[in-house]
């Protein structure tokens, strides 16, 4: 009687092992990975197998079949998106067969520019970052305190962000510096690679005598390019922006915008990647003002999902406030992890 217990609990797990959820990947040199995937952007795989501590990271051009039940979000260099199970035609490797419910979609293996695993759970759904810098000199005393926080959610029809950005200088005899800067963002897919965006953002500035400046916008945007090294997207909308200053003499004001604006985010370089973006937004209600926000970051991927990362923004402004500078900007070097 014992025997047979041992032997069912032994078929019992050998038959959890055999029939478990396990994704393959194989590779141009006849390689065979079995595990589970979770992502592929950027033209890099990133696997999870129980035979290494870390994740696998394979390049895309070298997969040439892959097979999984689970369920992802897959996007094509043309635009188009699918939501489903994914496995390589057995009639013809170049091309995947994509099974969205009970409907079948034929897709060739190289248009793939972007894959993600999206399960029903809200945890697998997110993903995030955190990335922290601190300078200290002799001279004056002088500290610095940088941070910079990142939550994504990702569905197969929507995507939301929420990102903060913010920084402490102080030094002996001169008043504290602060800047803070949060947005939260919302993206809608649509055919073709078009979208519709929406966002909240809030920005606290000394430089520039903003005690707090919020802006509403909203509009339509398009991926210009979009390969498994590159995109390049642009967007256009109106916005509505609502400023108070930190001098209680300068009254707040309010304005109706346009904006225009381009991305570009380069990822097919080693472990760097480059993300840059550029808003315009001339003014409706204020005659001749224009403002606008630069952003660039540079990132070096380290093991274990740490990063090290460049970054500087550029707020300008052609109309600001009495004493307020026209002109602000942020340079920062930090050392992050992300999810």
């Amino acid at each position: 009687m014992l025997r047979k217990s041992i032997f069912l609990i032994l078929l019992l797990f050998l038959a959890n092992t055999i029939f478990a959820v396990n994704d393959t990947l194989i590779v141009s040199n006849g390689d065979v990975l079995v595990g589970e995937i979770k992502t592929m952007e950027r033209s890099i795989v990133k696997m999870e197998t129980d035979y290494s501590d870390s994740d696998f990271m394979i390049d895309w051009d070298k997969a040439t079949e892959i097979y999984s039940d689970r369920m992802f979000v897959i996007t094509t260099d043309e635009g188009q998106r699918y939501y489903g199970k994914i496995r390589t035609d057995a009639s013809n490797k170049s091309m995947v067969i994509v099974l969205e419910d009970t409907v079948k979609h034929l897709i060739k293996i190289t248009d793939i520019v972007y894959l993600a695993q999206v399960d029903k759970d809200f945890i697998s759904r997110l993903s995030a970052s955190v990335d922290i810098g601190f300078s200290l000199a002799k001279s004056n005393n002088l500290t610095q305190l940088n941070i910079n926080c990142f939550i994504g959610y990702l569905t197969e029809s929507w995507s939301t962000n929420i990102t903060y950005s913010g920084l402490v200088s102080t030094q002996t005899d001169v008043d504290p510096t602060t800047r803070n800067e949060g947005v939260l963002s919302f993206r809608y897919f649509l055919p073709d690679d078009w979208f519709a965006i929406a966002s909240y953002g809030l920005l606290q500035n000394d430089e520039q005598k903003l005690k707090l400046r919020s802006i509403v916008q909203s509009g339509i945007g398009n991926y210009i390019i979009r390969t498994n090294s590159i995109y390049l997207s642009a967007a256009a909308g109106a916005a509505w922006n609502n400023e108070n200053y930190t001098d209680p003499d300068i009254p707040s004001r309010n304005s109706a915008e346009g904006f225009v604006g381009m991305e570009l985010n380069m990822y097919d370089i080693g472990d760097l990647s480059l993300l840059t973006s550029l808003l315009v937004y001339p003014s409706f209600t204020d005659k001749g003002r224009i403002r606008s926000d630069f952003y660039f970051d540079l990132k070096y991927d380290l093991p274990l999902d740490i990063y090290f990362k460049l970054s500087y923004t550029l707020n300008y402004d052609n109309q600001p406030v009495e004493g307020a500078s026209d002109v602000d900007y942020l340079f920062q070097t930090s050392v992050g992890w992300e999810l």
